[in-house]
């Protein structure tokens, strides 16, 4: 499967006549409980020629689209955004960009980019955004999922991962690792509620078809309530940070000189 992205990632080069500056995965493979079934879900970072950004409309508007999208098949679904979008979202804090620099499935990585970028991080960093994001990531899949007495066993892990990287932000103030193991052994002390995880963990990882089942009422108690807790403590934080815009300008328009100069 690393052959087929490879290649796709350069049928994209060439078709849209960019560079492709970093490829991860960033599904549940990246997240450390794929099922025997999952599919690939590849994010990609690129960059257009020099001329792209030398024109009098903006980047995202009309035919300048600031992001491509493969069509979407059983097995691979592959999408990147452009320079400038990725890095006004990590002005941001985006989470799911913020998780892209902390794949460790990691398909194409060119340039000094990535590691500049990650060598920001701490400069961007906004709590709030991440707590925000995790914190409704859990809500909207606890509320679909797992509420009455029959469940999508399944679906725990992604309530679960949401609220442990809540708790990891709170407790070390920073970026939660992407993988579910690690926020699994730092976030929930030896107890019955992680034995029952790390048991519906390796029945996900076997491949055990985890469809409907009575529900693990351990596991809805915890997550009620720190999806409580969690929701009373954002409001009582407030971050402020500096403005990066003039490092990530300096950023953008150095990647632009090393990649096409």
């Amino acid at each position: 499967m690393n052959k087929i992205i490879q290649n796709k990632l350069m049928e994209i080069e060439n078709k849209f006549q960019v560079k492709v500056l970093y490829a991860v995965e960033s599904g549940s493979r990246a997240w450390g409980f794929p099922s025997k079934d999952s599919d690939y879900d590849v994010r990609f970072i690129y960059i257009h020629q020099p001329d792209w950004y030398l024109s009098i409309d903006p980047q995202g508007i009309g035919a300048k689209r600031d992001v491509i999208e493969m069509p979407i098949n059983d097995l691979l679904d592959i999408s990147g955004w452009e320079i400038t979008k990725t890095l006004r979202l990590f002005r941001k804090s985006n989470p799911p960009l913020l998780e892209w620099l902390r794949s460790e499935i990691i398909y194409v990585q060119k340039y000094s980019f990535i590691d500049e970028l990650r060598s920001l991080e701490s400069e961007v960093f906004y709590p709030n955004a991440s707590l925000y994001h995790y914190l409704n990531m859990a809500k909207n899949n606890y509320r679909e999922y797992l509420q009455g007495s029959e469940v999508k066993i399944k679906k725990y892990f992604y309530v679960l991962r949401p609220v442990l990287a809540c708790k990891w932000i709170e407790k070390y103030k920073m970026v939660p690792p992407i993988n579910f193991h690690e926020l699994l052994q730092k976030m929930i002390p030896d107890s019955e509620l992680k034995n029952e995880v790390e048991h519906l963990l390796k029945r996900k990882l076997v491949g055990d078809e985890l469809d409907i089942e009575p529900r693990i009422n351990v596991i809805n108690e915890f997550l009620e309530r720190e999806m409580i807790r969690l929701e009373a403590y954002i409001k009582t934080l407030t971050v402020e940070i500096d403005d990066p815009t003039k490092k990530l300008d300096d950023l953008f328009r150095n990647t632009l000189k090393e990649v096409w100069e």
